[in-house]
């Protein structure tokens, strides 16, 4: 018992409380089976990152400690590769495009009114990690312009006045 303590106040110190028990011994589990394989450092991270959904610096700190290799190289390849993420992703993805033809076509309006509704900006998470925001280039559907995408739903033609509505609609879908 006092072994388990132990170890909840190390995670607890480490930035870690956030995690279960059952987390960090998946992200554990994922290191040792990996530590002694050459160029295992991506497949580690993506394997993590799909336990437990995101890769703070703590869980990097853990990693990097785990394979024996330098945290800089660790935080060098979460941070240089796109689909690695250090903030805890929402539960629903929602994409704005701000190409040209969205843009032109009210795109921005669009953006402030979604940053406005969720209360956060892109690239962050709402708190009850319902939704993340990103922006995009393109979403490929330039005639539907402005679009936004939730997951994989699409929404042509987005008004910022039909906004709540399509957000209330789409967490009502879900329950």
């Amino acid at each position: 018992m006092d072994s388990t303590r132990e170890a909840q106040k190390m995670d607890q110190a480490a930035g870690l409380e956030e995690f279960t028990a059952e987390q960090l011994a998946e992200v554990d589990a994922i290191i040792e089976r990996n530590k002694n394989k050459s160029g295992s450092l991506i497949p580690v991270l993506e394997d993590i990152q799909e336990a437990v959904g995101y890769l703070p610096k703590s869980i990097q700190e853990r990693v990097a400690k785990g394979l024996g290799v330098p945290f800089s190289e660790v935080y060098g390849v979460v941070t240089f590769y796109h689909f690695f993420t250090m903030v805890p992703r929402g539960r629903h993805t929602v994409r704005c495009c701000l190409g040209t033809a969205c843009y032109v076509r009210g795109g921005q309006n669009a953006l402030n009114k979604i940053e406005s509704i969720l209360s956060i900006k892109p690239g962050e998470t709402t708190a009850d990690r319902e939704f993340s925001l990103e922006t995009v280039r393109c979403l490929g559907a330039c005639g539907l312009a402005p679009t936004m995408v939730i997951d994989n739903e699409t929404f042509p033609q987005i008004k910022p006045a039909k906004l709540p509505e399509i957000f209330t609609r789409f967490q009502k879908s879900d329950e």
